[in-house]
């Protein structure tokens, strides 16, 4: 990567993303793209619709990138509420980044997620190579961009790369509509008031990442050799695998009188439901090295810490 562009790049994983490349490969080296405009953005900027295909390749070229991070997408519980939309944006959006990227002759990157497994997948230790029938928008999504990343390699030789992400946990962005958002709120609601709510039910585990994990496995997965891979789209990583109330105790070592209550949405927890309760990563850790630095107790510190002093 030395000239890379960012779609989405005002969204949960690229406006943190943005930072860390300009911060490795320099600021004027990396293109930021959203559909909006942030008056506090530094560094390259654009403004792009990703369903405009002609934009999209004429910012590539303009800027002479030889690198695409494709993040701009509708998340789990807000694509299914509006079903037709996510699917016109998050697949034409990719179909739009991926010719780009073939016409250019970039190296790809975009993101997947646990979101591409369903309840027939197994539940635990999920295996890298395994059964992937989701019964979201969002699921039928990744799991078609994940073989349309992969087509694109086939076929064409495009350099393409993923990771599954599992639910990522930070204190910069709030949270996008997202099934995992409640382990966000869960930290905002304990420092402001000192309780949180719950959506999803007591025993619901989930696989999550905090988001300095996030982006140093990106760093790494593109960084790494393609002879190394055996797969490219995508691979499971994960950090930690809890339940609310697991969190909830780590947040109650910090601030004693935390309470944790409970009011269940059943569509996002129908949606946890179908999603299994941990992964397995050994073939990112066996591909390309993949690591991470934190767990539940070391993610709650940073945050409670962070949030404070930004709240």
């Amino acid at each position: 990567m030395k000239r890379i562009l960012i779609t989405g790049a005002l969204g949960q994983i690229g406006s943190e993303l943005t930072v860390k490349l300009r911060d490795i490969y320099g600021t004027d080296n990396v293109i930021a793209t959203d559909i909006r405009k942030d008056e506090e953005t530094e560094g390259p900027f654009e403004t792009l619709d990703v369903s405009d295909d002609y934009k999209m390749y004429e910012i590539a070229k303009k800027h002479e990138v030889d690198t695409i991070i494709h993040l701009a997408a509708l998340l789990s519980a807000t694509a299914e509420k509006k079903p037709i939309f996510a699917w016109n944006l998050n697949m034409g959006g990719l179909v739009n980044a991926l010719e780009t990227a073939r016409e250019l002759n970039c190296q790809f990157f975009t993101p997947s997620s646990i979101g591409a497994f369903g309840p027939t997948t197994p539940k635990d230790n999920t295996p890298q190579d395994t059964i992937q029938r989701p019964t979201t928008m969002y699921g039928v999504n990744k799991v078609a961009g994940e073989l349309l990343s992969d087509y694109y390699f086939q076929k064409f030789g495009v350099d393409t790369r993923g990771l599954r992400f599992p639910g990522l946990i930070s204190y910069v962005t709030p949270p996008g509509g997202g099934t995992t958002d409640y382990a966000v709120e869960i930290y905002y609601e304990a420092i402001r008031n000192g309780k949180y709510t719950s959506y999803i039910d007591k025993g619901t585990y989930m696989d999550m990442m905090y988001m300095p994990d996030a982006l140093d496995a990106i760093v790494q997965l593109m960084e790494a050799d393609p002879a190394q891979l055996k797969h490219r789209n995508s691979f499971n990583v994960t950090a930690m695998s809890f339940a609310p109330e697991e969190i909830a105790g780590e947040i109650q070592k910090h601030i004693g009188n935390f309470e944790l209550n409970y009011n269940v949405d059943p569509a996002r927890q129908q949606i946890a439901d179908s999603w299994p309760n941990s992964i397995d990563a050994t073939a990112a850790k066996e591909e390309w090295g993949f690591k991470t630095i934190y767990n539940l107790q070391t993610m709650t510190v940073d945050m409670l810490e962070k949030l404070s002093a930004k709240l």
